[in-house]
């Protein structure tokens, strides 16, 4: 049975889990003269979001927070990052979202250990990252063969997987910041 603490970590999580879906990620370009140019990145914060509460909360909690945002974006709001219902299950981004489970294993790893180190963060990082992908490519190969439309297979790899695996191993990076205050964190709780 869940206590009110838990409850409230589930509920944490599950906002930060919304907010961070909506948010792109964002480069200002200072470089060009007068302007308020901005890149705008293929990805939202919500990987380095469900990385870091992962780093601070159990995994059974993170879980149970993504579960009800995979629940509350297919049947009651449209949350994740392009929309959402039930046809979303159709699309290969579903995959991805279901890539999620083993990254949140895999980064649930660290909190097994005495010390968060930069080299075992950036190890788990990466591995969780690439298992993400694969479980996406997964889903998309079924659907591929599902639906006999072997042509959009390297399309979807494109667009989906190598389009983004590179920007997202990049968000690793601004997350080296908060290990050694998540580290402190734990150790006071």
């Amino acid at each position: 049975m869940l206590n009110f603490y838990k409850l409230i970590e589930i509920l944490v999580s599950l906002q930060s889990l919304v907010i961070t879906s909506i948010l792109s990620v964002y480069i200002p370009l200072p470089f060009i003269y007068k302007s308020s140019n901005n890149l705008e990145l293929p990805i939202t914060w919500q990987i380095p979001t469900i990385i870091l509460l992962t780093l601070i909360f159990h995994k059974k909690v993170v879980f149970i927070a993504f579960s009800m945002y995979i629940i509350l974006g297919l049947f009651i709001f449209p949350v994740f990052h392009q929309g959402g219902s039930i046809g979303y299950l159709l699309t290969p981004n579903f995959g991805y979202l279901l890539g999620y489970y083993p990254l949140i294993k895999i980064i649930d790893n660290l909190n097994n250990r005495n010390k968060l180190k930069v080299s075992n963060f950036l190890k788990n990082g990466f591995i969780a990252i690439v298992t993400m992908h694969l479980t996406g490519i997964f889903y998309n190969f079924i659907q591929i063969i599902f639906y006999s439309q072997y042509n959009l297979f390297l399309y979807n790899l494109g667009k989906y997987s190598l389009g983004k695996i590179g920007y997202h191993f990049l968000m690793l990076f601004p997350l080296l910041l908060l290990i050694k205050p998540v580290e402190s964190l734990k150790h006071n709780k």
